[in-house]
């Protein structure tokens, strides 16, 4: 057998992140031949990777990318959020980003097969790279790819991100007051939580079911439901509009001047710029959105840190 210098044993954990113990076993593995170490060590992370999948994985980064006309917005996930700040998760994250904008993948399934930006090894290798290296089960969830002219906000350190989309003239896009604008919608979609950009783009399916949610109402209580048919409209046309101004990004209030509606501010700003926008439309990405959270008993807590 291969004497195993401490210097490889260093060399191999500085070239794979792999802790120094796996690095070792490795080198033996190889008999001390460092390229096959590394070898060993990535075939192992499949093992690895392959074990942890099965793992929740809610925690992470929601992040974006915007390079000329071409915007990307993205969510990877970990399962804790002392992985999702660590640099070479973030590091990750940003080179899914950079692949993703050169090769323009339509779903996660190609974007799995691309090579990885400044490297030899598919992205779908990396990753499982990566859950060997951290020790975390972790997954590309989505992302999407917005051309035109655009603004973007990251909140909290990658906890929610937001894309709005325009259409603009006179070279309104290209101006400083624009760009303040921009940002400020995206903060508007992120701490607002719009689900549409305008009234339009509300279904018709949706808008039916407020109107039956408010007649069941009107029915079921005895001062409302031997009221006039007209009387009842109206209450549901205004159930209707607080439906909108909740949930229609253009019927909000202006987060920073409450008494002026999104609409009213981007009228008032393109006027301002000498030109027109329009907000066409807004993608909001949230970390770990809609999926399970892992929860652990309070007394299992305290038994793993007794009993370890």
């Amino acid at each position: 057998m291969a004497e195993i210098s401490a210097k490889a044993v260093m060399d191999l954990r500085a070239k794979t992140g792999v802790g120094m113990m796996e690095c070792k076993k490795a080198l033996v593995e190889a008999n001390g031949d460092f390229d096959e170490a590394v070898k060993v060590l990535r075939e192992k992370g499949l093992s690895v990777a392959a074990k942890k999948a099965g793992r929740i994985a809610s925690e992470g980064i929601v992040d974006i990318i915007k390079e000329g006309d071409t915007t990307v917005i993205i969510e990877v996930n970990a399962e804790t959020d002392f992985v999702a700040k660590n640099a070479s998760f973030k590091e990750f994250v940003k080179g899914i980003l950079e692949t993703i904008l050169a090769n323009k993948p339509k779903n996660v399934e190609e974007l799995l097969a691309l090579t990885f930006k400044g490297s030899d090894m598919t992205v779908e290798a990396t990753l499982k790279d990566k859950i060997f290296t951290i020790g975390e089960n972790m997954s590309i969830r989505r992302f999407e790819i917005v051309e035109g002219v655009t603004g973007t906000y990251v909140h909290g350190g990658g906890s929610a991100a937001v894309i709005a989309k325009f259409e603009t003239s006179n070279g309104v896009e290209k101006t400083e007051g624009f760009a303040e604008f921009a940002k400020n919608i995206c903060m508007q979609a992120a701490a607002m939580n719009p689900l549409y950009t305008a009234t339009s783009d509300v279904p018709a399916s949706v808008i039916e079911g407020e109107k039956q949610i408010l007649l069941s109402q009107i029915e079921n209580d005895d001062k409302l439901k031997g009221k006039p048919e007209a009387v009842k409209a109206k209450m549901v046309e205004g159930r209707i509009s607080k439906y909108f101004d909740s949930n229609c990004l253009l019927e909000q209030q202006y987060v920073k001047e409450d008494d002026i509606k999104v609409s009213k501010y981007t009228e008032n700003t393109a006027k301002e710029l000498g030109g027109t926008i329009k907000i066409a439309s807004f993608v909001k990405y949230e970390r770990g959105e809609g999926l399970e959270k892992k929860e652990e008993n309070f007394a299992d807590e305290i038994n793993k840190l007794v009993n370890g």
